[in-house]
């Protein structure tokens, strides 16, 4: 439907006249009834943004009835304020009655409701006033619609209809405005299109803070970080006067990519340009803080802003989730709602998510429960979230039963969670027969695949296990390779599982050897169980002892100061043998050591975890 905006009008009557009546054209023409209506007019429209900036709806209210007393809720401009209002108070549906009883409706007044739709995620009825709007004849799109129905393609994946948008600013020359120009390519950044999004950008004659901000954007979501950083670079030394969302896509990109000295320089850029207390630059300096092993960071930044949005209290949550401070996450949840701040699905997903690691079935339960009261209606996501927090409490056959009993085809996610479960509590049987049940679906993620190779491979399938992989070979991916990395000053080391070919290799290997003796005094057995290859227990036992995560804490150990934390970052699940083993390290040399894996933080301090050992 959405996807012919640009049709031939239809015959159906136009929502408004195209010709605009005088402002005054109701009252009485002489100038002691212009002078007031004047005078009322500025007046009205002066209080109305002051009650919207202060979201004051009583007095707005009371304001909107001055205005139809008076007769003036024929005036365009003072509609544009009217519902301007109630959309920053999230009533969008009090501005479309507003919208609807205008009798003329000018260029703003469309791009208003347009907008209002769009800031109160509703981006499809945006989008339905844009096509009403192209139907309206003498009606044209300026640079304020073109960006508001730019916005909305982008908010609902629309690269389609981004796209005939985008054609009719081309077709009737608004590609080249800079307003226009900068939201196109904001759009395909954020609907994944960086080759069309470079072109738009490339190509403007004039670039704003948007369009920089859009590429850079782009290049970070789509993980492509030194892009994102080398644009950057380049918009600084072109004098950009960047803004807030600038560095937050940058500050994101350091905590994506962890780059922790140089998310700390940017953390200090926003001090000296006071964007330091804006909630998107807040909301990325927590997860920069949180992704980096710096929970302390995160809380000083969260508590220093005073103006919190959704956005920096979801942040906060994530945080708190995966560095194992459960009781914070319902503390803050509470304080969340004392403060009238509405949550979404993201809260949600963040409170599963920090019962799925502490084991809380019950509250998980609740919460779960608890989202269609907030009018939220469970996704696939939150699904994955209930059948983790079954699957990883040993509840495998009620998450079972919560699969069937989904409203939507289970997703990869969930049946990945239930793999999990299978896997942490040894129940081979089910794990096998889950993994016949998605090998039938068809074609999966080269991740899923990994899961369903173990799963036969800890089911003593060694021959289905190596049908999976070789499947996985024959669709020309790749098993993801396990990788674990440490930052020193400017520089990254990363190592994998057995590597040699780092410049301290030599004395890595001698401190791993080392640490073994003492671990093994300390009472340390290696648990091969972990390695799923079909080899002895000797190769079992070298594989398990030279794992990535263990080459990087050791590298750490002969090269940070005795008093500087150890932060280890990996891209694959910590395995228990090397859990354990950790655990004894800490307490054999007495240093702090962080572990980042895939799903949470692991500190591991004097021989225990803050996991608890449940993860």
């Amino acid at each position: 439907m959405l996807h012919h905006l640009l049709e031939e009008p239809s015959h159906q009557p136009p929502l408004a006249s195209p010709k605009q009546p005088p402002i005054l054209s109701a009252y009485p023409q002489n100038s002691l009834n212009q002078q007031s209506f004047e005078s009322n007019y500025r007046i009205i429209c002066n209080h109305l943004v002051d009650f919207t900036r202060g979201k004051n709806l009583l007095r707005g209210q009371s304001f909107h009835a001055h205005v139809i007393k008076s007769g003036l809720q024929i005036v365009p401009l003072l509609c544009h304020h009217l519902i301007n209002f109630y959309a920053k108070l999230q009533l969008p549906y009090s501005s479309e009655q507003i919208f609807y009883e205008v009798p003329f409706k000018s260029s703003t007044t469309w791009s208003s409701i347009i907008s209002c739709f769009t800031q109160n995620e509703l981006p499809f009825r945006g989008l339905e006033y844009f096509k009403l709007m192209l139907r309206n004849d003498g009606m044209f799109p300026d640079d304020y619609i073109f960006p508001c129905a730019t916005k909305a393609c982008a908010m609902i994946n629309g690269y389609g209809v981004g796209q005939s948008v985008h054609c009719l600013a081309l077709k009737i020359g608004y590609d080249v405005n800079v307003y226009v120009g900068s939201s196109v390519v904001d759009m395909y950044a954020k609907c994944g299109s960086l080759a069309d999004a470079r072109k738009v950008f490339d190509e403007m004659p004039e670039k704003n803070v948007v369009s920089w901000s859009g590429m850079i954007y782009g290049y970070a979501q789509m993980g492509d970080d030194e892009e994102a950083l080398r644009l950057f670079k380049r918009a600084l030394w072109e004098g950009l006067d960047v803004n807030d969302f600038t560095f937050s896509s940058v500050i994101r990109v350091c905590g994506n990519s962890t780059l922790f000295e140089l998310g700390k320089q940017m953390h200090g850029l926003c001090l000296k340009l006071s964007y330091d207390e804006t909630s998107f630059v807040g909301s990325a300096l927590i997860s920069m803080y949180s992704k980096s092993g710096m929970i302390e960071g995160a809380y000083r930044v969260f508590d220093e802003v005073s103006d919190k949005n959704l956005g920096m209290w979801n942040a906060m949550l994530i945080a708190c989730a995966q560095h194992a401070h459960t009781t914070n996450v319902f503390k803050l949840f509470g304080k969340m709602e004392n403060v009238g701040m509405k949550p979404n699905f993201i809260t949600f997903l963040c409170i599963l998510y920090a019962c799925s690691h502490a084991g809380l079935v019950e509250e998980g339960k609740y919460n779960f429960r608890m989202m269609k009261e907030h009018g939220i209606e469970p996704g696939s996501q939150h699904y994955a979230s209930m059948v983790d927090l079954l699957g990883r409490a040993g509840k495998l056959r009620e998450a079972m039963k919560l699969i069937e009993e989904m409203p939507m085809q289970p997703t990869e996610s969930v049946w990945g969670a239930l793999l999990t479960g299978c896997r942490i509590h040894g129940n081979t049987e089910l794990a096998g027969s889950v993994a016949d049940k998605v090998f039938k679906l068809g074609p999966v993620s080269p991740g899923l695949h990994v899961l369903l190779s173990n799963a036969y491979a800890a089911a003593g399938k060694h021959q289905e296990a190596a049908k999976a992989r070789k499947m996985l070979k024959d669709r020309g991916q790749k098993k993801e390779t396990g990788l674990s990395w440490v930052e020193e000053g400017n520089r990254i080391h990363t190592f994998a599982a057995g590597d040699r070919r780092h410049e301290l290799s030599d004395e890595i290997y001698r401190k791993l050897e080392e640490l073994g003796e003492e671990m093994e005094r300390a009472g340390y057995v290696a648990d091969t169980s972990y390695v799923l290859k079909d080899v002895g227990d000797e190769e079992k036992g070298r594989t398990i002892r030279y794992h990535s995560e263990r080459l990087a804490i050791a590298f750490a150990l002969i090269t940070f100061p005795s008093e500087r934390p150890i932060r280890v970052m990996k891209n694959l699940r910590v395995c228990g043998d090397c859990h354990m083993a950790i655990k004894l390290i800490s307490k054999c040399t007495g240093r702090s050591i962080t572990v980042r894996d895939n799903n949470r933080f692991h500190r591991f301090e004097n021989g225990k975890c803050s996991c608890g050992d449940y993860w």
